[in-house]
């Protein structure tokens, strides 16, 4: 195993975020909710969409030239556009903690602004109806508040990421951090649920492990074996299922409206590198942004910008292979979607 596989740094390293997961409850239900709960007071926040499906719930407002200037929360959802609601249960908590945009005299007249993005994972589990709601979307944010500052991310098949699948393969949640030079720490938290593949067809390695310089090649023995799997699971499961990847890419550093959103462009590279195709038409990729402004970007550099949007795509990569790598295998009613690991035999 690479050092990039055991890396332990994830999105809660940007002080102040908080990362809760839940599922959705039923023995033939393969789905979830993951919520990012910002400092509060919120964060400057911003987002990018690349796939030519997506399923979104207030991006608009996230437009630099829009009214609001900071958001509490963000909503990643599996149950396509079913499971945007359960961003109206992050926003009745929201409410009742009085945080959101006040719009009244009383400080208990907020709207809280709740971006959310979902990905398809319909079926996966057997049962078609089995998807995020309200109640999952409240349960993912209480699960967020009760974490400790800084707590490790839980990763693989929780949240939204229950029912991800990434190619053949099943997929998940990952993620990845780091700290700059200049003390600005990057993170990136992905929902890797794609169309394209994560493994490369020739070698079997994942894709994000030759952006690392670092990839460890299974004998050819190994990978035909998979491939052979691989083939057997997709004549069993029918159609290749629908997809979106979904990513928060976060930073301590203090950022403009519109440096975020750039930062929210430039972190698809990081999805492109790790998973081919990506941005399809069936695709509904989309990543947030997050700045917390706790840290100023270097004075003397007017380019200190560079280093921030370079780290997010990078982390977003990092992540994708943590998603992949973290993941277990699910054989069900809904499908069979081994895991990278059980495939490759690592242990």
């Amino acid at each position: 195993m690479d050092r990039n596989d055991t890396l332990t740094g994830g999105l809660t390293d940007v002080t102040g975020l908080r990362v809760g997961h839940a599922r959705v409850p039923g023995e033939r239900a393969l789905s979830g909710t993951t919520v990012v709960l910002a400092p509060a007071g919120g964060a400057i926040a911003a987002v990018d969409v690349r796939g030519g499906g997506p399923g979104t719930r207030e991006t608009d407002a996230l437009d630099p030239r829009n009214l609001v200037q900071h958001i509490e929360a963000v909503v990643l959802t599996g149950g396509s556009a079913f499971g945007l609601d359960s961003a109206t249960g992050v926003m009745a908590w929201l409410e009742e903690q009085g945080r959101g945009v006040r719009v009244g005299f009383d400080p208990s007249q907020v709207v809280p602004v709740v971006p959310a993005a979902c990905l398809f994972d319909l079926g996966r589990g057997g049962d078609w109806r089995a998807r995020p709601d309200a109640a999952t979307g409240r349960a993912a944010v209480e699960a967020a508040a009760r974490t400790d500052e800084g707590a490790p991310v839980e990763e693989g098949a929780v949240g939204a990421g229950t029912g991800a699948v990434v190619g053949r393969l099943k997929g998940g949640i990952g993620t990845a951090s780091t700290v700059l030079d200049s003390g600005i720490t990057v993170a990136a938290l992905v929902v890797a649920n794609a169309a394209g593949s994560a493994v490369d067809p020739q070698t079997g390695v994942l894709y994000g492990r030759y952006f690392a310089g670092c990839a460890t090649y299974p004998s050819p023995e190994v990978h035909a074996a998979a491939e052979r799997r691989l083939d057997a699971a997709r004549e069993k499961n029918g159609p290749p299922p629908l997809n979106t990847t979904l990513a928060v890419v976060a930073t301590d550093a203090d950022l403009t409206r519109a440096q975020a959103q750039k930062l929210a462009g430039t972190a698809h590279d990081g999805i492109a590198r790790a998973v081919r195709p990506v941005h399809l038409l069936n695709d509904g990729d989309t990543v947030f942004a997050l700045a917390t402004g706790a840290t100023p970007l270097p004075a003397t550099n007017p380019l200190a910008l560079n280093d921030v949007l370079a780290a997010g795509a990078d982390m977003v990569t990092r992540a994708i292979v943590r998603a992949v790598l973290t993941a277990e295998g699910v054989e069900g009613p809904g499908g069979t979607f081994p895991s990278y690991r059980e495939l490759y035999d690592i242990d």
